[in-house]
């Protein structure tokens, strides 16, 4: 049973991961996260879900609280139209608003467009962990402080084996990271943005290992019982 264990071991070190690992790991996240590394420093940036404030100087009918980005990304404006907002800023949706209105029914329009209500964002984390589900994203949120909302992996995960995948203009794409050396201090702890998916390597090995042990005091037995 023990060779067997050691086995494994050695199985799982045979089988390399396709997705980047160690520093091109960290730069494919860096590289992926483009766009939302700005979303963190600006909040102006417009998502699916949130509730603009768009206001027209001396035109009520256009002035409201409560206009709100539907799912496409796309929000209604009276004489406006509908206009593309999610993945932009405040001042570009305002700019285009400006061009809309001008172009035909009001003259040098005075515009101002606010988010006053952020949609719920959130990531997922799968796999070797006690609670896998799904978690509201907060700035500054990392995989270390993910995995803790996850109430951390399981005695059978693979540690070197946690992947990430962000979707990124429709396409899927990861990286797979080494939680000893990020708990250890020798690696970066990743920042986890919203729609990332987490998943937690199963290591055969402890798994193998954790029912050698378990049976142990089972096989001490018998072979205690057939001596006599």
């Amino acid at each position: 049973m023990a060779a067997g264990v050691l086995a494994c071991t050695a199985c799982e070190h045979a089988q390399p991961s396709l997705l980047p690992v160690g520093p091109a790991a960290y730069a494919e996240m860096n590289r992926l996260a483009g766009g939302a590394a700005g979303e963190a420093a600006n909040d102006e940036i417009v998502r699916i879900n949130d509730r603009l404030a768009i206001r027209v100087l001396g035109e009520p009918e256009l002035t409201s609280d409560f206009y709100r980005v539907d799912g496409n990304g796309l929000v209604q404006v009276p004489l406006g139209g509908e206009i593309e907002a999610a993945g932009r800023t405040t001042s570009q949706i305002k700019a285009e608003l400006v061009k809309r209105l001008s172009a035909r029914y009001i003259r040098d329009p005075q515009v101002a467009v606010i988010v006053v209500e952020r949609a719920r964002i959130s990531f997922a984390v799968e796999g070797e962990v006690r609670e896998p589900g799904i978690f509201d994203a907060t700035a500054g949120a990392t995989l270390l402080s993910a995995l803790a909302q996850a109430k951390s992996p399981t005695n059978v995960a693979r540690l070197d084996q946690v992947l990430i995948f962000r979707v990124v203009e429709g396409q899927r794409m990861g990286a797979r990271f080494n939680l000893s050396d990020i708990r250890s201090g020798r690696a970066d702890d990743p920042r986890i943005i919203a729609g990332d998916t987490i998943v937690v390597g199963h290591s055969d090995a402890k798994a193998a290992w954790r029912e050698f042990i378990q049976a142990a005091p089972a096989f001490s037995l018998f072979y205690y019982l057939k001596s006599f």
